[in-house]
């Protein structure tokens, strides 16, 4: 997580995994630019999800979302309401991956951006070499002014109180990217719209019930740029 400065935008390769979820859960992967107070948040939000109740199976998609107001009366996932404008003639969004890492075995990686554009304002969202669409300017207040907060991680949801899906691969954080979900090259596009490493003084590494997801941050390496794992089996949180 990063706040404290303006950003234009935000970078990382996002390992790829299959979960099996109830009906009443979901569980993400994916990155948050974010600016406002939170009755006006403007949210803008990519990567992947497990989501039976917006489609149906759990099955791993590429999946988007946006709000201009705190999840008030705009915003929703992909393209079901007006607002996130396509270009690509195979966006690939609400799809599923054409496969999943293997535990122990092998990693599958997607490379995703969200930039604002220094000339229109708009944001763009780019999903491997290809920019796929973007949100225009108009939709938001607050993230016209570049994201106050960037955000790169996991996150889960229950209607009841009771079993928390799990998280990235449903394993704790483990130094081995072939035995835990994790992100590398992840850059952040800094207020003069140049693409850099995030700096370590600069993160602040967050998980909220300990016992059922965890994040190690790694840091810089040759090999993965900088890089983090995350995530968990959650079931009774907190409880």
């Amino acid at each position: 997580m990063l706040d404290g400065s303006i950003y234009r935008g935000a970078e990382a390769e996002i390992s790829v995994h299959s979960l099996s979820l109830q009906d009443n859960q979901y569980s993400k992967s994916q990155i948050w630019l974010e600016n406002g107070p939170s009755g006006q948040l403007n949210s803008i939000q990519a990567g992947w999800a497990v989501h039976p109740r917006l489609y149906g199976d759990s099955v791993t998609r590429f999946t988007i979302y946006w709000t201009g107001d705190g999840y008030g009366k705009t915003g929703c996932y992909n393209t079901q309401c007006p607002g996130f404008i396509v270009l690509s003639q195979n966006p690939r969004i609400g799809s599923q991956f054409s496969g999943s890492s293997i535990y122990g075995k092998t990693s599958l990686y997607f490379t995703l951006q969200i930039f604002q554009d220094v000339s229109s304002g708009n944001w763009g969202l780019k999903l491997g070499n290809e920019v796929i669409g973007y949100w225009p300017k108009e939709l938001f207040t607050e993230l016209n002014k570049g994201a106050s907060l960037v955000r790169y991680g996991g996150n889960t949801f229950m209607s009841t109180n009771e079993i928390s899906p799990p998280m990235g691969n449903a394993h704790f954080p483990v130094a081995d990217f072939l035995k835990t979900a994790h992100f590398k090259n992840v850059l952040i596009i800094d207020s003069n719209y140049k693409r850099v490493y995030v700096e370590d003084k600069k993160i602040r590494r967050y998980a909220d019930i300990f016992e059922c997801f965890r994040v190690t941050y790694w840091g810089y390496s040759k090999s993965s740029g900088v890089s983090f794992s995350f995530g968990g089996p959650g079931g009774k949180c907190g409880v």
